[in-house]
């Protein structure tokens, strides 16, 4: 009797393994079913690798390209001269894209006495640029870089004080929040003009491409910059500098939705994170400073290789639901949109059409964001402004995905700062258009609290 118990129980245990890292099986109906979060690009992967599948449906030529680029998303670059990935800095942030967005997840802000390894600061001074773009600070451009290579300085070092903030349910009960205050020190010159800096956690990676695969008329479809509606938000989107377009496009990338692109993102990454020079950003982030080699360099990152890690980013695919019929998470849906969280948190949409992209083509996903920029209230105010988004505005991050961060990543923080100690926390920091879903959320039970939370870890 107990060996036949044995056995059941190893064979459920490889059925559950099967299941969890099981394919697409093309044969499903996929049309408003939500436990495919990615459509056919959707993988049911519970595991620390669940944010690293390649897409379904891809030809072999294009698998190798996937490969290529993860290959260089891991790869690790070192100073000039050096036979492979050369070119790091002279300063950087970090030596590797997977240095901050670990197992293509987030990042995290760094523990007293560690390094800033996956949270950066962006740094501008009053005004906007020829194209609406942050004016950098005489010094120190557009971010600090707080590393540099063997004999160079970096910029700047950044302290973090915390205060606490209480915020009271109506039940009685109450949570202790954290607020960041950010200050820099150890700057290789003094700043002599008013400056605004603004912290950036490293966010997840998988699912860009459907994102990008997003008709823009969909997006703009649910602008209200004037709340025309009445109901509190007035989402609107950034209209951002295209280099390659050479043109304005929709910002869909970052924090304040400030990149149109895979590609400029990553770019810019590679650029400003490592001090990496490719065919888009050429010009070293030390460009005028005296850590400036003043070397004429050709561009240290090829062209193939950085289209190879754009398309690798473009073909992540994405986890699926779980626990998505269970009562408590069937109830938390029920009040995520009885406090109006949709309203910013859009569930879905259907990527556009492209027969030259046909894994990405028509398919109905469930990001949980609208791509727009909110005003999210004074707390979370960095007073930069990016583009057309201003001092209090944020992009709606997706939320697929986003239960298994403390699988996939080892950590639970949230929000563009990492402030949040918790997926609660994230929602007790709302503010601004979401400042009466905030209160909603605070006049719920403790049950009816914890049902809301459960449904979001099971996105």
């Amino acid at each position: 009797m107990k060996l036949k118990v044995k056995f059941f129980f190893i064979a459920a245990v490889i059925l559950l393994m099967i299941w969890s890292c099981r394919k697409h099986d093309t044969n499903e109906t996929l049309e408003n079913n939500a436990w495919y979060s990615g459509g056919r690009q959707t993988f049911f992967d519970q595991s620390v690798g669940a944010f690293d599948h390649i897409f379904n449906g891809l030809d072999p030529t294009e698998i190798k390209v996937h490969e290529i680029g993860d290959k260089a998303f891991d790869a690790v670059f070192v100073s000039a001269p050096a036979p492979l990935n050369s070119g790091l800095g002279p300063i950087y942030n970090n030596v590797s894209c997977v240095s901050c967005h670990v197992n293509d997840g987030r990042g995290r802000p760094p523990v007293p006495g560690s390094k800033f390894e996956s949270l950066l600061f962006k740094i501008s001074t009053d005004g906007k640029g020829l194209h609406g773009e942050p004016i950098p600070v005489l010094g120190y451009g557009t971010q600090i870089q707080m590393q540099g290579v063997n004999g160079v300085s970096a910029e700047a070092n950044i302290r973090i004080n915390y205060q606490n903030i209480t915020e009271l349910f109506s039940d009685g009960s109450s949570v202790v929040l954290q607020k960041p205050v950010y200050q820099l020190e150890q700057l290789y010159k003094p700043i002599n003009q008013n400056y605004y800096l603004s912290p950036r956690l490293a966010p997840p990676v998988f699912g860009l491409g459907l994102l990008e695969a997003i008709p823009m008329t969909s997006i703009i479809a649910n602008q209200d910059p004037q709340d025309a509606n009445g109901d509190g938000i007035s989402g609107k989107a950034n209209w951002v500098w295209d280099k390659t377009l050479a043109n304005y496009n929709l910002g869909r990338f970052g924090w304040k939705a400030g990149q149109p692109s895979i590609l400029q993102q990553i770019s810019a990454a590679y650029n400003e994170d490592m001090g990496v020079t490719n065919p888009l950003f050429s010009i070293e982030n030390s460009f005028s400073q005296i850590q400036y080699d003043g070397l004429n360099d050709d561009v240290e990152l090829k062209d193939s290789i950085l289209h190879a890690v754009k398309f690798y980013m473009q073909t992540l695919g994405v986890p699926a639901r779980r626990l998505i019929n269970t009562a408590e998470v069937v109830q938390g849906e029920k009040l995520f949109y009885s406090l109006k969280c949709q309203s910013c948190h859009i569930p879905s949409f259907t990527t556009q059409v492209d027969v030259s992209f046909p894994s990405r083509s028509y398919q109905k996903i469930y990001p949980y964001t609208d791509l727009l920029l909110h005003d999210m209230g004074v707390d979370l105010s960095d007073n930069r402004p990016e583009f057309d988004a201003d001092g209090q505005e944020w992009k709606t991050p997706a939320l697929w995905g986003i239960g298994l961060t403390e699988k996939v990543n080892g950590h639970a923080y949230y929000l563009h700062d990492g402030r949040a100690r918790s997926i609660e926390e994230a929602i007790l920091w709302h503010g601004g258009e979401a400042e009466q879903s905030k209160n909603r959320y605070k006049q719920l039970s403790l049950n009816e609290r914890q049902a809301v939370l459960k449904f979001i870890h099971s996105l």
